[in-house]
């Protein structure tokens, strides 16, 4: 009798700890949230993330907010001898959280780790070229995202595109973007959507600007995007988000339905920030 009553006491238990997590994830992020953010951390972050002083204060309130989460929940981990230090680690998490501000309440709920590099690394990548044949090289990387748990980055690629905000390239803002596109395992093109009917319209403009950037470097127009957009529609996301953030007005003028998909997934406008 004993024996049973311990067993549902254990079952219990478990159940109760299935129901509340998610309860207590939410209210330890809160707290988390509504820290005062350090002053130092606002003078790194103002002068490492170009964009930050001209986000509206709200918005530079909330990103605050999810920064200190994203801190508290990620791992950092510096490769080849590199020494990830707290001006690295807010740069990093600055430009990812930027992406969380459309307040999904979701922080890249797949990742666990993010592995920075001195420069660029390498690795073995296998290619068939054939029905029968597979062929390996070694390829060097500025920044890959992984569908389980971890993201790679490029220090050395990540300062020259703090450097040089408003070019269209951003090695943490591609990758990160990649992770919203993998939170349901795959990588398509496709982040999560807040509602069903959201899907139609997404995939309708999505397809219209992937086919358009298509031809037009085929054709060899000069486009707004980066011509590696159109490798598939995951990296097509991807840099189509870079282009977002780094040239809103010229994403909105060669893209206007584009344009107008990002603003209203991202919930923001950076038009209005330049």
């Amino acid at each position: 009798m004993v024996k049973i009553i311990i067993f549902f006491l254990l079952i219990g238990l478990i159940l109760a700890g299935i129901l509340f997590n998610p309860i207590l994830v939410k209210r330890r992020r809160n707290r988390l949230k509504h820290r005062p953010f350090p002053p130092l951390w606002s003078a790194i972050v103002e002068n490492s993330f170009p964009i930050y002083p001209c986000l509206y204060p709200d918005e530079i309130r909330r990103l605050q907010g999810h920064i200190q989460v994203f801190l508290a929940e990620k791992q950092f981990i510096g490769c080849r001898g590199l020494q990830v230090t707290e001006e690295m680690k807010l740069t990093l998490a600055a430009v990812a959280c930027l992406l969380l501000l459309n307040e999904r309440e979701q922080y890249f709920p797949r990742l666990r780790s993010i592995l920075v590099y001195p420069n660029a690394y390498f690795v073995q990548e296998t290619t068939s070229i054939g029905k029968y044949v597979v062929e390996e090289r070694r390829v060097a990387r500025l920044g890959e995202s992984w569908t389980n748990d971890q993201v790679v980055l490029s220090w050395e690629q990540v300062k020259q595109d703090i450097n040089n905000w408003r070019d269209g390239r951003n090695v943490v803002l591609h990758e990160f973007a990649h992770q919203l596109d993998q939170e349901d395992g795959k990588a398509e093109g496709v982040p999560i959507l807040q509602r069903n009917s959201d899907y139609a319209i997404w995939a309708k403009v999505m397809t219209q600007a992937y086919q358009q950037l298509c031809n037009d470097v085929l054709q060899g127009v000069n486009t707004v995007m980066d011509s590696y957009g159109t490798t598939n529609p995951a990296e097509f996301f991807a840099v189509a988000t870079e282009t977002f953030f780094e040239k809103p007005q010229q994403l909105l003028s060669e893209y206007p339905a584009l344009y107008e998909q990002l603003q209203r997934y991202y919930q923001l406008d950076p038009v209005q920030w330049v």
